[in-house]
């Protein structure tokens, strides 16, 4: 088994929240050799952490703190010389660690001979499959994502003036109404829609297409849900509503796909047949070297977790194959610049023979 070192806050490093499901705001070391999980914390600290099972605990003074703080080293100089120790007592010679493993601390073990390997896809592997309170919180979040979308819906369906700042007021007070946040999130209408991750500005005018992607964070496991649907005020257009059915046909024929040893580009597929049958261009028929502006121009979907997207990417380079545990946005979407776009999104869970959509929101156009 490899040896792994991360360097890093769990607040900021879903690698470590994933190993350790504790929120804590300063950088600390995590290492686990020869299978045995050591962490270097600050003394403070180890009360909260002995309620996590099959953990070795170190204080930072068991590698010399004090002195080296004595000495008229500084607090962050200090800790960087205890992680350096600490990986010479370990015995750790070469490890595993994450892509933002950072350089001062890779720099400072590397001198000590410590042989350090960036492994992106090791790290994304051991975070597909959720542990029980990931998916908990999964959960939570996208019960806060409905009760969002509830609440826009309601003011949607008013049909006064409305704008999308007021829109997201009310979704985020939803959001704090079941312990989740995010710190921004979209409420694109007209031409907005049209533009990727454009968030969303200014009063909303009737007939045109309203976009509302949001993905709140369960604030206990830090862990996101992702959704998105699209809706109008008053009367849709003609296009708007054939292009509503042409995404929601595409989101059934993907999500009838997902199971264990499915390719995520074979689901993405299974979308782009839709669109391009009805004359939509997409990735696969795009111009190459061109950026692509409109008809279904973006992946399919992406895992979530600890981070809002992480693996499996199901997209045009879609080759993670799906895998019990995964969880997964299913994400179709139409556009047309000047216009607008009509997007839905689903967070469905890989189960042993297929998935479970933990997504219960209604898809209609009209609020």
């Amino acid at each position: 088994m490899a040896d792994v070192l991360i360097w890093d806050s769990t607040e900021r490093s879903p690698e470590l929240r994933h190993e350790l499901p504790l929120g804590i705001g300063d950088p600390f070391l995590y290492a686990e050799r020869d299978g045995v999980r050591h962490v270097v914390i600050a003394s403070m600290e180890i009360p909260r952490f002995a309620t996590l099972d099959g953990l070795e605990l170190h204080p930072p003074e068991e590698f010399g703190y004090d002195e080296l703080v004595r000495s008229g080293m500084s607090r962050d100089a200090a800790l960087l010389e205890v992680a350096a120790r600490a990986c010479a007592a370990l015995g750790v010679a070469r490890a595993a660690v994450p892509a933002m493993f950072p350089v001062e601390v890779a720099d400072r073990l590397r001198a000590e001979g410590i042989e350090l390997e960036p492994q992106h896809e090791l790290f994304d592997r051991r975070r597909r499959t959720k542990t029980p309170a990931e998916l908990a919180g999964i959960r939570r979040a996208q019960a806060a994502a409905e009760a969002g979308m509830s609440a826009a819906a309601e003011l949607l369906r008013a049909g006064g003036p409305v704008t999308s700042e007021e829109i997201k007021a009310v979704i985020d007070a939803a959001f704090m109404a079941h312990g989740c946040s995010c710190d921004e999130f979209i409420v694109s209408h007209g031409a907005q829609s049209a533009i990727g991750h454009n968030m969303g500005a200014g009063e909303i005018e009737p007939g045109e297409p309203v976009v509302i992607d949001i993905w709140p964070r369960d604030r206990e496991s830090a862990c996101f849900s992702d959704m998105t649907r699209t809706f109008v005020i008053g009367e849709p257009t003609a296009e708007l509503v054939e292009w509503h059915r042409l995404v929601k046909e595409a989101l059934d024929r993907s999500l009838a796909l997902i199971r264990p040893g499915v390719r995520g580009r074979e689901v993405f597929d299974a979308a782009c047949d839709v669109f391009e049958a009805a004359g939509y261009p997409t990735q696969r028929t795009k111009e190459p070297g061109s950026p692509l502006d409109r008809g279904f121009y973006h992946g399919l979907g992406h895992g979530v977790g600890l981070e809002v997207h992480e693996a499996p990417g199901m997209g045009f380079a879609g080759s993670d194959t799906l895998q019990a545990g995964d969880v997964v946005t299913v994400e179709p979407g139409l556009y047309r610049p000047g216009t607008g776009g009509c997007r839905l999104e689903d967070l469905v869970l890989v189960t042993g023979d297929g998935y479970e959509n933990l997504t219960r929101f209604p898809y209609d156009l009209q609020p």
